[in-house]
C-alpha cells in the first residue's frame, strides 16, 4: 500500500555543479555540513505517491528559499549556516548569475513538484528536514534542546495562524500527526525552532484550500546520529522511518 503523500527534501545533498566547484570557499566537508544529515535514510524508504530529492547542494541553490531572494542567506547565499563565506573573495555570483541558477535548477525542481501535488490521491505535501539536537548560534533558539520532531505549517506554537501569515495545513491535523509521532515515543514541538519554509509557503495555501495540506517535518539528528553528526547509524535511521510511517499511516491512510 502507498502512502497519499508527496515527500520533498531540498537539502538532502551535497552535491555541486561543476561552474559552483571553483568558486566556493568551502571545504569538502564544510559543504557536507550544508546538508540535511540522514533524510534521505529516514524518508526515502517510505512507500508514498512520489519523493523528490535535490539533485545539488543548497549552495549552489536553495530549493527552500524564493526565486527572488538574492539576499546572503537567500536562493544562492554568499554565507553558510556557521556564518563562513561561501564563495571565495571576489567569486560571489551576481544578480544574473543567481537568476539563471534559478531558472536551470530551482524552477524545474519546483515544477516537478507542482506536477507531483495534481496526481490524484495526494492527501498532502511533507517537505522533510533535520536539526541539530541543541539549537546552535545563529539559530532562533540557541542553546536550547529541541524536540525529537518538529512539524511546521508556518503558524504559532499551538499551530494556529499568526497575524498576516498563511497556514499550509489545518492546526488540527497537524496535531492530529504530533499526537501519533508521540504515542509511537517521540517528542514533538510545533513551529518552533522553524516553521516551515518555500516549499509549503509556496504550495500550501493552495493545497489547504483543495481540502489538502502542506507540512515541514525536522528531524532530530540526535535521533540517528552521531554526536559529531559525522555519519548515520543506519539501525537507527530505519528504526525512524518505521516508527515514522506507522504514525503517518495512521493519519494519512495508506490506499
Amino acid at each position: 500500500m502507498t502512502l497519499p503523500l508527496i515527500i520533498t527534501l531540498p537539502h538532502c545533498s551535497a552535491e555541486l555543479p561543476a561552474e559552483s566547484r571553483t568558486a566556493l570557499a568551502l571545504e569538502p566537508g564544510e559543504v557536507v555540513q550544508s546538508t540535511d544529515l540522514g533524510i534521505m535514510e529516514v524518508f526515502g524508504p517510505l512507500p508514498v505517491l512520489a519523493l523528490l530529492p535535490a539533485s545539488y547542494s543548497r549552495l549552489a541553490v536553495d530549493l527552500n528559499r524564493a526565486p527572488d531572494d538574492f539576499g546572503s542567506h537567500g536562493v544562492v547565499a554568499a554565507a553558510d549556516y556557521a556564518g563562513r563565506p561561501v564563495f571565495r573573495p571576489g567569486q560571489t555570483p551576481d544578480r544574473a548569475t543567481k537568476q539563471a541558477a534559478v531558472e536551470r535548477w530551482w524552477r524545474p525542481w519546483h515544477q516537478r513538484l507542482a506536477q507531483a501535488l495534481a496526481r490524484p490521491g495526494v492527501a498532502a505535501l511533507i517537505d522533510g528536514h533535520s536539526l541539530d539536537g541543541i539549537g546552535p548560534a545563529g539559530a532562533p533558539d540557541p542553546g536550547r534542546a529541541r524536540a525529537e520532531v518538529v512539524l511546521g505549517n508556518r503558524g504559532g506554537a499551538d499551530g494556529e495562524a499568526l497575524p498576516g501569515q498563511e497556514l499550509t495545513c489545518p492546526p488540527e491535523l497537524m496535531r492530529r500527526l504530533g499526537a501519533a509521532l508521540e504515542s509511537r515515543g517521540l517528542s514533538v514541538a510545533y513551529n518552533a525552532p522553524y516553521a516551515g519554509g518555500q516549499v509549503i509557503a509556496r504550495h500550501g495555501p493552495k493545497l489547504l484550500a483543495q481540502g489538502q495540506a502542506a507540512l515541514q517535518m525536522e528531524l532530530n539528528k540526535d535521533l540517528y546520529a552521531d554526536p559529531a553528526y559525522s555519519r548515520v547509524d543506519h539501525e537507527r535511521a530505519a528504526e525512524l522511518s518505521r516508527r515514522l510511517e506507522s504514525a503517518l499511516a495512521s493519519v494519512f491512510p495508506p490506499r
